[in-house]
């Protein structure tokens, strides 16, 4: 279109835009990097203890959510239960899931059988 400065209609993205762009993504992101950590040093912290451990020993932050619901939940076959209800529910939704008879997953033989290969994959 017109009065868009440098990007006119029919001009090709190759080589014009690309090789501009990316030279300057790259340096401006070398840039942004090599910036922070002139700027913001990350602080050297005394060496770690090996015989001094914590009073609460927490996992990880991606283990908090599994954690405190096998915390809180008194019977553990419960709370290991009720985590794998989760995926159990997920799974269950494509047959649930039927508006009609040609959303009926069973009419779909490759689109079932990958999404169980796919199922049986992930879990094993």
């Amino acid at each position: 279109a017109k009065g868009m400065g440098h990007n006119k209609y029919g001009e090709p993205a190759w080589p014009n835009d690309l090789l501009y762009m990316f030279p300057v993504t790259i340096f401006g992101t070398i840039a942004c990097i090599v910036g922070l950590a002139t700027l913001d040093p990350s602080v050297q912290q005394e060496p770690a203890d090996p015989f001094a451990t914590p009073l609460e020993i927490l996992p990880e932050w991606y283990f908090f959510p599994t954690f405190n619901l096998l915390r809180t939940i008194p019977n553990k076959l419960l709370g290991v239960l009720s985590m794998a209800a989760v995926p159990a529910g997920l799974l269950t939704v494509p047959f649930i899931e039927n508006i009609n008879k040609f959303q009926n997953p069973f009419r779909r033989p490759v689109a079932m059988s990958v999404f169980l290969f796919g199922t049986f994959f992930a879990i094993w």
